[in-house]
């Protein structure tokens, strides 16, 4: 019996029966699946990257709704303080006021820009998904018997494939 690695249990359909009864690995198979795994890992830490950057911004968002919000029932000769590069400065509330909202404005046109690329990283990540038929662990697998089926009895679809954690 050929060793097993520690990718063993994330690379299926990458052994094939060799002479004696014995399994051989496929190196070149498993050297490409390894390649596959990372690329399809760093396409997912990306889109994770995106959607982080895109909530830690709807927070800031909303923080901005909430002080401009504020800032209208007030005087606008009131005196506030603004953090400008880490420094708190004396201004006053028409002053500052405008300064928000167009802050609250490009927010706005940041938070759309990020959504686009994450709608565009998750095509991507599910037309490679697709390409390299990767199964996530705890996925359903009742979809693709459906499919066989459809086909007729007789048909059979490859195997192989690549299964992440």
């Amino acid at each position: 019996m050929a060793p097993r690695g520690r990718h063993q249990a994330l690379i299926t359909g990458l052994w094939h029966w060799g002479g004696r009864g014995h399994s051989q690995p496929l190196t070149l198979s498993l050297s490409l699946s390894l390649q596959v795994v990372a690329r399809f890992n760093r396409l997912r830490q990306e889109q994770r990257g995106l959607a982080s950057k895109a909530a830690e911004l709807e927070l800031e968002l909303n923080e901005h709704s909430l002080v401009i919000e504020t800032l209208r029932e007030v005087d606008p000769t009131r005196k506030c303080y603004r953090m400008v590069g880490g420094i708190l400065v004396e201004r006053t509330v028409k002053e500052v006021l405008p300064a928000l909202e167009n802050n609250k404005e490009q927010i706005s046109k940041i938070i759309e820009t990020l959504n686009q690329q994450l709608q565009t990283k998750g095509r991507e990540l599910n037309d490679f998904r697709e390409k390299h038929n990767i199964r996530l662990m705890g996925e359903d697998d009742q979809k693709q018997p459906s499919k066989e089926n459809a086909e007729g009895a007789g048909a059979k679809t490859s195997s192989a494939g690549v299964l992440v954690s």
